[in-house]
């Protein structure tokens, strides 16, 4: 009987530990790496309305986080099709733009976006869509037609 209680305690111990295993594993993730449809085609401009390219001058910087570390940084340069005749307006916001466009990066990185293929046709085309919104919303949908991603590098593991 002596040599039989180490025995079941050791028994125990492991379906303790298998038990706690499974209940305390990772859920699997379902992820299709299809984050939505492609990206319709962009609105035409206003028929006589002369567009032109405003780029900015600075990149924008957007870490990726995992448990509390930044583990990569993203690094886009980004460009804006706007009414010509608005370009001085545009100079003048271009602080509240860059804030919106940054946040709207900051979410994308937040929901993975920037994870795995990044540069696949869907996730690109949500993100220009939503740097598109954020711009028009910012500046107005007369002034604002397209976003252009321009350059994009990840940097870090």
């Amino acid at each position: 009987m002596g040599k039989l209680i180490p025995i079941l305690l050791i028994l125990l111990g492991l379906g303790a530990g298998l038990g706690a295993g499974l209940v305390l594993r990772p859920v699997p993730e379902t992820d299709t790496g299809e984050i939505s449809p492609p990206d319709p085609a962009p609105q035409p401009v206003p028929s006589g309305v002369e567009t032109g390219i405003f780029e900015f001058g600075n990149q924008f910087m957007v870490p990726l986080v995992e448990d509390g570390r930044i583990t990569a940084v993203i690094v886009v340069k980004l460009a804006i099709e706007i009414a010509e005749g608005q370009r001085a307006t545009v100079v003048a916001n271009t602080p509240r733009l860059r804030d919106a466009l940054l946040q709207v990066m900051f979410d994308h990185a937040n929901i993975g976006g920037f994870q795995g293929a990044f540069t696949a046709q869907n996730n690109l085309a949500l993100l220009r869509r939503s740097l598109l919104e954020a711009a028009q919303h910012r500046l107005g949908a007369d002034m604002v037609f397209e976003v252009l991603i321009t350059d994009l590098l990840r940097t870090g593991s």
